[in-house]
């Protein structure tokens, strides 16, 4: 067979071969990493100014966090693992150059926002050690605060450009211990809650909880005074801080490498886990450090919050999750700016890119404002997500060809810029008149485009069929295959690390996590009086800074070892 047509087309412009997809449990760990991070401190503590009550709080987080793990596994999954390209790429076969284009325009605005908040969260770790004012207005109000954004900006960007495997590979270690860390946050500052509420340390029921929730954290009353957000809201939230990548179909990027598209479910790691519980701890977190330094919830960043619940281990927990998420989304927002300006290095339109961002992450908002941004981007990019959903899924279903613009060989699809567009016009349209709450706005969005793109190809000729293009498309992706089948005979097989000091090192490691979880518990529930509980507290900030500082030394060493003996 000539191969050769193949040597020089990048490996991201095919399918997944086989021999590189994974099990669920790599889908559980990625998610797990990826949905635990900097942002639940500020999304956390959003609810609570936002004015939901605790039981909406409870059932609403629950429930829409199974909607999207169920749109991961019935819309991405299945598209994933039967393409097995990414978003970027299967948009290309459909929609050719110039709505690809637009995409990339899209998600370089979208990841530069992301990555600007998180660098502005990493920097109120940093300002707190240097006892700058918290910024609370929109522009920033503190020369050294700006100092501080570019620092940490510059740092973020530089290791975007020249490190990221090794960013991304310690990343993969920290999922873990920010799961304890939030949890133990929350345990922490309980007591000092119900103290404020119940005039004593400890809670003997779950009632207790629900009182203390009620009255000092989810009260039901909004920053301004008036009655807050309802448990719909609440649901429509947690289904839609993550459309830009299930109705997005962003994730068809992770997805693709999964055995099985059942392996959605593993999503569940990340949004029960990740930002059910975390955003719970967060919420508790931040009401905990409001009654301690005896400040508005509003008048405190994660460098407040992290530091009364945590200590030394706070800092580093923001630090951290904000630097692997901005350093993750400026990447991808690099690619995307290089796949336009082709003629430009990845390490360039990084750069470019990365000063924009490092700019706008002076600017506070872009953090404090995080909900409905994350829910305009997901709005920005829900269309595009419906036409790949309406090519790949409804057309066989009605009789129309798949891919049929590539058959014609179009280089502009128009049914699908003008899908996108009356997308856009619908849904901030509707949320222009208010009509309903923005949160749910993707629905009727991604409907609307749906129809609006089927009808449009139609008259383009998606109706038609096309069996000469076809037979040549099948001819070029047995062809890959058999290339990728090749290639798997050539790769050595996987070296699972046994040697008994790797074993020792990731045994230590794990012991830290628990010892760090027991201090806290300990906090919680051994705490009799006010006197027991700061001194509790003060153990677990020594001891838990200490696990802490244990926990990354071994964890990371093992991570190395184990590189070591697959090079």
């Amino acid at each position: 067979m000539n191969f050769k047509q193949l040597d020089n087309v990048s490996e991201e412009q095919l399918p997944i071969a086989k021999h590189k997809r994974h099990g669920w449990k790599h889908f559980l760990g990625l998610y797990a990493g990826e949905h635990v991070a900097a942002t639940e401190f500020v999304i956390g503590a959003t609810f609570v100014a936002l004015g939901a009550k605790t039981m909406d709080i409870l059932l609403g987080l629950l429930i829409g966090n199974l909607l999207a793990i169920l749109s991961w596994t019935l819309i991405t999954a299945p598209i994933a693992t039967q393409t097995r390209l990414s978003l970027y790429t299967y948009l290309h076969k459909i929609a050719g150059d110039s709505m690809t284009k637009l995409y990339n325009w899209a998600n370089v605005i979208i990841f530069t926002v992301i990555s600007a908040a998180m660098i502005t969260v990493s920097s109120t770790a940093v300002r707190y050690l240097f006892n700058i004012p918290a910024q609370l207005n929109w522009y920033p109000t503190n020369l050294w605060f700006v100092c501080v954004v570019l620092f940490v900006g510059i740092v973020v960007v530089f290791v975007a450009m020249y490190g990221f495997k090794a960013v991304s590979e310690f990343s993969s270690i920290c999922g873990p211990w920010l799961f304890v860390m939030f949890i133990s946050g929350a345990l922490v500052i309980m007591p000092a809650l119900a103290d404020s509420v119940l005039g004593t340390t400890s809670l003997s029921n779950f009632t207790d909880f629900i009182t203390i929730g009620d009255q000092s954290i989810w009260t039901g009353i909004n920053a301004q005074g008036e009655p807050g957000i309802g448990l719909v809201e609440v649901i429509g939230f947690a289904w839609a801080a993550n459309t830009i990548t299930h109705f997005g179909l962003i994730d068809m990027a992770l997805l693709r490498y999964a055995k099985k598209p059942i392996y959605g479910l593993a999503t569940s790691s990340g949004m029960l886990f990740g930002h059910f519980v975390a955003w719970v701890s967060a919420g508790i977190m931040g009401a905990g450090t409001a009654v301690l330094v005896k400040k508005s919830i509003t008048e405190l960043d994660p460098g407040d919050v992290a530091f009364q619940a945590l200590g030394l281990s706070g800092f580093v927990i923001v630090i951290i999750a904000g630097w692997t998420t901005a350093n993750a989304n400026l990447y991808r927002a690099g690619l995307a700016a290089q796949a336009i300006f082709k003629q430009r290095t990845r390490k360039q339109t990084t750069l470019a890119v990365g000063l924009v961002t490092i700019l706008v992450a002076c600017f506070p908002f872009v953090f404090s404002k995080m909900l409905p941004l994350l829910t305009y981007a997901g709005l920005l990019v829900v269309p595009v997500g419906a036409i790949v959903f309406a090519e790949h899924i409804i057309f066989p279903k009605i009789g129309y060809s798949r891919y049929w613009a590539s058959y014609q060989k179009l280089t502009h699809s128009r049914p699908a810029v003008t899908a996108w567009g009356v997308g856009l016009v619908f849904g901030f349209g509707l949320n222009a008149l208010n009509i309903m709450s923005f949160y749910y706005l993707f629905l009727p969005t991604w409907c609307v485009t749906i129809i609006i793109y089927t009808l449009l190809a139609k008259r383009h000729g998606a109706n038609k069929t096309y069996p000469v293009e076809q037979a040549e498309m099948e001819k070029y992706d047995a062809l890959v295959e058999d290339y990728q089948a090749k290639q798997a005979q050539q790769e050595s097989p996987l070296i699972e690390d046994q040697r008994a000091f790797s074993k020792a090192l990731v045994t230590i490691s794990w012991i830290s996590l628990a010892i760090t979880l027991m201090l806290a518990c300990i906090t919680m529930f051994l705490s009799s009086d006010v006197d027991s509980y700061q001194q509790n507290r003060d153990t677990f900030f020594f001891y838990g800074f200490t696990c802490t500082v244990i926990y990354f030394v071994t964890a990371y060493w093992s991570l190395r070892r184990r590189k070591a003996l697959q090079a």
